[in-house]
């Protein structure tokens, strides 16, 4: 089980965005299991010949979205396997649904709304 990340300097996204992409599929798939232990920042910042920020902006991503944890002087881990990710988009969508019925919306045009966000954001529509 090794980490393995390649980043294109041509590519349109950034490479910050590049690194925590490959991190996260590679947690979700379990190619990288829970509890596995990621290189420091600045291993890996060596490795991948970017800037120490480049990763560090990745793995604070990560850690946001719940895909790893950092351990103090322990190190940087992926996190256990949970519904981070899940349990988070269940709040948006609650708090989403909330403020569509305070704006008079109904069910109907709430579920819309929502469709037409979720293509946009993925790309669809």
């Amino acid at each position: 089980m090794s980490l393995r990340i390649h980043v294109d300097g041509a590519a349109t996204e950034a490479p910050f965005e590049q690194v925590r992409a490959q991190i996260a599929e590679a947690a979700r798939s379990g190619v990288l299991p829970a509890g596995h232990k990621l290189p420091t920042v600045r291993g890996l910042a060596e490795e991948l010949r970017l800037a120490a920020n480049t990763v560090a902006k990745a793995y604070r991503a990560l850690e946001v979205d719940g895909v790893i944890e950092t351990r103090g002087r322990n190190g940087t881990f992926i996190a256990a396997a949970g519904d981070a990710a899940a349990k988070e988009a269940a709040a948006a969508a609650l708090s989403f649904a909330q403020r569509a019925r305070r704006l008079g919306l109904d069910e109907a045009a709430a579920l819309r709304a929502a469709r037409e966000a979720v293509r946009a954001a993925y790309g669809e529509g």
